[in-house]
């Protein structure tokens, strides 16, 4: 990554400002529901396994959605794709909000995930392309919009769900309003004409080596992503407001490591050399998580150092798939993502149901098994993969991705 590209991270134009502070919004979503998981499960009489289906329809349609997404914001445009999926989210949110059942939660959070899918795809190829200092730069962003999206999440989470288990919802509603005024108003400048992209160009996208290596270590990467996430409420035990605390301790971590480590590792090891030495790293962490699954401290201190591990991750992960083909970003981006959010949508109640038939300490064994064989893909595809270890990231040779015309 250039020095050019650190210097000019934070100096982006407003209309780069507007998408990344929905980016923050949208990724609160993720976390959102972890600190009311509990109370949701006591207050609706949900078993856990129903619960972590809040999960579950969320990345389920979010992941098989991302195989439009490109489709659709070919033909209408990438503001009109982002504006569409915020409302989508705010109408959605404000349906669970309102809900008197779990199984109702589960279906309008399901319209969720496609607003997230419409949004996210769009986002990432948005701020790449209208973004200064070059595709590095922009990841750094979007990596710390996730980071801080997930965040605060869970800590407004917990503040409003010590209130009621339907604060939350409201509170995205009120957020996610704001940034679809915010997209509305500074999101302009011409779209730079591009072809329609055809329906199938993200399966033909999974048929490149090197996409396909990385998106079926994603798929198994997510699984451990999401075993952290959305099982751990369950085992520490802890209220509302102390879960939300536990995992916005775990959100900084990660977006510490998103913005600042992961571009210091990179300026000197290879991409694939930092992905297989971290995957061990957080399988060791996870398998620590279930040996001191019974301690609520040591399980903190778990979760935080896997959010600093997936932290690294997540920036280099996304790296790679931008510099693994010639394909426009956003067929790039949907392509991967559907596959990826298909890992962490069956991670959840997999979790759950091992929980119950063998304890606590499975699901974070199944995680961090889940994770070795995303190293172990990694390692046997590293051959298809050496080009992204070669190649600077620098957004000038990917001007067919741009969706918003002028930056400045």
């Amino acid at each position: 990554m250039s020095g050019g590209a650190s210097v000019s991270v934070w100096r982006q134009p407003g209309q780069v400002w507007a998408v990344a502070f929905a980016c923050v919004v949208a990724f609160m979503g993720i976390g959102l529901v972890d600190p009311i998981l509990p109370a949701i499960a006591e207050s609706l009489h949900a078993s856990p396994v129903q619960t972590e289906l809040l999960f579950t329809s969320y990345l389920l349609v979010t992941g098989l959605a991302m195989l439009v997404t490109s489709w659709i914001s070919s033909r209408i445009g990438a503001k009109a794709t982002l504006l569409t999926g915020l409302g989508l989210i705010v109408v959605f949110a404000l349906l669970c909000a309102l809900s008197g059942s779990v199984d109702a939660i589960i279906a309008f959070r399901a319209g969720w995930g496609l607003g997230n899918a419409l949004f996210i795809s769009t986002a990432l190829a948005t701020i790449v392309g209208a973004a200064s200092g070059g595709s590095g730069a922009a990841i750094i962003l979007y990596e710390a919009a996730l980071g801080l999206g997930i965040a605060i999440g869970p800590l407004l989470g917990g503040i409003l769900g010590e209130v009621s288990w339907r604060g939350p919802f409201f509170g995205v509603v009120a957020l996610m309003a704001i940034a679809f005024v915010a997209v509305l108003v500074l999101l302009r400048g011409p779209v730079e004409k591009r072809a329609p992209v055809p329906l199938s160009a993200p399966f033909q996208a999974l048929r490149r080596p090197a996409l396909a290596i990385l998106a079926v270590a994603a798929l198994f990467y997510n699984i451990g992503f999401f075993v952290l996430l959305a099982f751990s409420p369950f085992p520490l035990g802890f209220g509302a407001m102390g879960i939300g605390l536990t995992f916005f301790g775990w959100g900084v971590a990660l977006a510490v490591t998103s913005v600042w480590v992961a571009p210091l590792l990179l300026r000197r090891f290879a991409r694939t050399t930092v992905m297989l030495a971290v995957l061990p790293l957080l399988a060791v962490d996870l398998l620590a998580a279930a040996v001191f699954v019974e301690s609520s401290a040591a399980l903190v201190a778990c979760i935080v150092v896997g959010g600093l591990l997936l932290g690294v991750m997540n920036t280099v992960l996304t790296e790679s798939v931008m510099e693994a083909t010639d394909l426009p970003r956003s067929v790039a981006s949907s392509a991967y993502s559907a596959v990826r959010f298909l890992g962490g949508a069956a991670a959840p109640p997999l979790a759950a149901l091992l929980w119950h038939a063998y304890g606590a300490a499975v699901p974070y064994v199944f995680a961090a098994a889940s994770v070795l064989v995303a190293a172990g893909t990694l390692a046997v595809g590293r051959k298809a993969l050496r080009h992204i270890d070669e190649v600077e990231a620098d957004a000038a040779d990917e001007a067919t991705a741009v969706l918003v015309g002028d930056a400045a």
